[in-house]
């Protein structure tokens, strides 16, 4: 136990094999800021040569609004199909999980029994969604 009074110093790491002197100057640093600078360069300056160089001729169809394939000279509450909702989002679901198995597929040989119960109950649990979103007529466009 430490006595009332003690004082603590701080102790200095001793240098040597395991313990090196570290210093830090800011040479050391300009590889990253010379990247950031080539970066934002890559990215700003074509906008910037574009916007200088570039014709500017409005024209009434280049400023009128187009999203999504549909015109923008009818109402903006215009009715359109939810199964291509539907099919987005079975699409981003079923790419997820493609993009899980990848990596189970990379590392088959390494990962074991566990891995591969593991990847195969992922694969059941995959295949009784798509069952299901198949008997509920989700996949169904008529």
């Amino acid at each position: 136990m430490l006595a009332v009074g003690t004082k603590f110093r701080h102790r200095k790491a001793p240098a040597g094999r395991f313990f090196p002197e570290k210093t830090v100057s800011l040479e050391q640093y300009l590889p990253v800021l010379l990247f950031i600078l080539v970066g934002l360069a890559v990215g700003v300056l074509p906008q910037v040569f574009g916007y200088l160089l570039g014709p500017n001729r409005p024209d009434p169809e280049k400023n009128s609004p187009y999203e999504c394939g549909f015109e923008a000279f009818e109402d903006a509450r215009m009715k359109f199909d939810v199964r291509y909702y539907l099919v987005a989002i079975l699409f981003i679901l079923f790419d997820l999980e493609i993009a899980f198995l990848i990596p189970w597929a990379v590392a088959f040989a390494d990962i074991g029994a566990t891995g591969f119960w593991a990847g195969v109950m992922f694969l059941a649990i995959l295949v009784v969604g798509f069952a299901y979103e198949w008997k509920k007529g989700a996949l169904d466009w008529e």
